[in-house]
Order: structure tokens, then C-alpha cells, then sequence
């Protein structure tokens, strides 16, 4: 026996009160206020009555001159009685949660904190509007027998729930715009955004770094992979814990230490050659105690080999040459045999520390034309 619907049930249940036809329970449903929980537009009835009576759930009591005819539809036996199951089931089986606002919730984090307070605020609006409007209905029915009191008290608390929700979230979201958020790419742009018209010279200050260390090709070494999950997991961990403390801070971008033992490997791009450090930068203030003990949440969440290679780096580079590339990682050669071959030789530079690039782009979000990446190399005097 197939599982009813929704939709399904709350037809199939009006039809077990007595017989109906398609407008008569278009009416129904608009008088009862059905549609504040379930979802059942007037053009899925006949849809829906069409599906009942294929299963010998219900039947026509007359004929048909078309899908919409006003022929009255009533519940067979096997109808009634599966009605009956099916509605014994529901009262007792709690229903999972899967309102879409969650998958919304989760996708917040791509969006500034803005926008995700204005949608939640439109959408506390209409809830407020459509808990007016239910409320209107029920008192348009009054008094109610005991099964309809129960669906509007049910529908009115699942609508002052989801309310109070937004409220709760809300506020929220104002005192987190409140608190100061340290954010690396505002707080150093002449590190962060570099012009990509041509080289420069900056001083780069000692700064912390979350690091691990690997060596081979990035796209076909799934320690390369391990190394970022490890980065990200406790660079947020590490962020809703400082959060919790009063400070927050935006997670930076990935950032890698690029390293061979020819250089044209880089030029060449013989990935295989490389060797690599994934960095994110730590504002000041975490400590590495507080790195140890985010490291070992993100281990309790998911067993990850890398996380047990994971280090604070400090790192100096001092005088360095950076440019911004866009466009495609392995479009860079060019820049880089500039950098290495013409600029450098011309301006009396030797190399001073390991290739530096920081990616201020996600590539599984980002079309490769559009990737923004900072190219930086340390240097000293010849």
C-alpha cells in the first residue's frame, strides 16, 4: 500500500465526511484555512482526485464530461480505511523539519548580514500577515468543533513559533552588527588588494598563520585537499569561538607558501615539483591555545589526518613584489616569468623567501576568468 500524500490525505479525508466535487471542496479548503498547512493549490484537486480514484481510493458517482465536471467523488472502502491508517499514523509519528528558510540558514554565510536581516524581516512580515489571516478565518467559524479547534491552535503555534524564531534571529543579527568584526583584507588592503596594472614593492609585517604543509600536485593529491578542510574547520571554529568571547572576526582567505627546487617548475607549471604551505592568517589576538583547542573540536566532528599536521606559522617576509592576477591559477606563468626574469634583474631583487599566493576567490563558486588571486614574492637587495 503506497503512502498518501499531503495532499492526498487531506483530500481523501474530506471526501470520507461525506461526497464532494472538485469546487465544492475548493471551498472547503478556503473556508478551512487548509492551506496554512498543507499545500494544495485548486488546480492540483482534480490532480490529486484523479490519483485517488486510479487507486480505488475514491470513486465518481456519476459520470464525467470533463476533468473539472461537478461529479461529486466518495470514498470506497478501501479509501475509508486507508484514510483511517494513514490519519492514526500522522497523530502519532512527529514530522521531521524541513521548512526551506533551514537550507536558507545554511546558505547565509554567502550573503552579507544585511541582506540576510532584510529577507528575515520580510519574512516575519508575512507571517504576522498570514497569523492575522488565519485567525480571521477561525473566528469566521467559531464555535468549532474539538479536530478544528485543534488545527487552528496547532497552525497559530506553529506561526507564532516561527515568529518568535525570527525575532530571536533578528536581534541576533543587529548585535552582531554592532560588535566590530576584524576583517584582514579591510584592515590591510595594501596587502589584500594589490593593483593588477603592475608590480609593487610593499613591507609586509611579522603575522600569524593556521598552516599545514604538503608537497605535490594540488589538483590530484588528496592531501592538498585534507590540508584546506583542516585550515577552514578550525579557522571557524576558532571564529564562532572568539565570537562567543565578544570579538569576531571574517575568516580569511586561503593562502599558500609555494616552493621548488627549480624554479622554472613554477614558470613550467610542473605541479608534480611543488611544494606547498596552506595558510590562513589569525587576527592578533588568538592565542595557540586557542588554536589547540579548535583543532581538537574540528577532530571530534570529523576524522581528518591532516588536522595532526596543523601549526601556527609565523611568518616574516619583510620587503616583497606583489601584483593582482586574474584570470585561471595556470594563466599566471606569464606574470610569474615577468616577475622572475624582466622586473626582479631589472630592479636589483634576488629572491628572499617562497612563492606567496593568496586567493581571494572560492574556484568552486567563481568562473576561472574572474579569479582573483595576489601573487607576492619576498625580496632582498642583490
Amino acid at each position: 500500500m503506497d503512502a498518501l500524500t499531503d495532499a492526498e490525505l487531506t483530500i481523501l479525508g474530506l471526501l470520507v465526511e461525506h461526497p464532494r466535487h472538485g469546487y465544492e471542496l475548493e471551498h472547503v479548503i478556503e473556508e478551512r484555512g487548509v492551506r496554512n498547512w498543507t499545500a494544495l493549490g485548486f488546480s492540483s484537486i482534480y490532480y490529486v482526485l484523479d490519483k485517488l480514484a486510479k487507486r480505488g481510493l475514491i470513486e465518481a458517482m456519476g459520470p464525467r464530461a470533463s476533468a473539472k465536471s461537478r461529479v461529486p467523488f466518495a470514498a470506497t472502502e478501501a479509501g475509508r480505511a486507508q484514510c483511517a491508517a494513514a490519519t492514526r499514523e500522522a497523530l502519532a509519528e512527529p514530522s521531521p523539519v524541513r521548512a526551506r528558510v533551514l537550507v536558507a540558514m545554511a546558505n547565509s554565510a554567502a550573503l552579507p548580514d544585511a541582506d540576510v536581516a532584510a529577507g528575515l524581516a520580510e519574512r516575519r512580515a508575512a507571517l504576522r500577515e498570514r497569523l492575522a489571516e488565519l485567525r480571521a478565518i477561525r473566528a469566521a467559524q467559531e464555535p468549532l468543533p474539538v479536530a478544528a479547534r485543534g488545527i487552528f491552535d496547532y497552525s497559530e503555534a506553529m506561526l507564532e513559533a516561527e515568529i518568535a524564531w525570527a525575532d530571536t534571529t533578528l536581534t541576533t543579527y543587529d548585535q552582531e552588527t554592532a560588535m566590530e568584526k576584524y576583517d584582514v583584507k579591510q584592515a590591510r588592503k595594501d596587502l589584500y588588494a594589490p593593483s593588477a596594472k603592475d608590480f609593487a614593492v610593499v613591507e609586509v609585517p611579522e603575522l600569524r598563520y593556521l598552516a599545514v604543509d604538503g608537497h605535490g600536485d594540488p589538483n590530484a593529491d588528496t592531501a592538498y585537499s585534507d590540508a584546506v578542510e583542516a585550515l577552514y574547520s578550525t579557522a571557524y571554529t576558532l571564529k564562532f569561538a572568539s565570537k562567543a568571547d565578544g570579538r569576531d572576526f571574517t575568516v580569511g582567505p586561503l593562502e599558500g607558501l609555494w616552493r621548488a627546487d627549480d624554479l622554472s617548475a613554477f614558470v613550467e607549471r610542473r605541479k608534480e615539483d611543488w611544494a606547498w604551505t596552506m595558510l590562513i592568517s589569525l587576527p592578533e589576538w588568538i592565542t595557540d591555545d586557542q588554536v589547540k583547542a579548535a583543532v581538537a573540536k574540528a577532530a571530534e566532528k570529523k576524522d581528518n589526518p591532516a588536522l595532526a599536521k596543523l601549526r601556527v606559522l609565523t611568518l616574516n617576509e619583510g620587503a616583497s613584489v606583489q601584483i593582482l592576477h586574474r584570470g585561471p591559477y595556470d594563466d599566471e606563468a606569464p606574470t610569474l616569468d615577468r616577475l622572475h626574469n624582466a622586473y626582479m634583474p631589472a630592479n636589483g631583487l634576488a629572491f628572499n623567501g617562497d612563492h606567496h599566493e593568496i586567493y581571494l576567490n572560492d574556484p568552486r563558486r567563481t568562473e576561472p576568468a574572474k579569479l582573483k588571486t595576489v601573487l607576492r614574492q619576498p625580496v632582498r637587495p642583490v
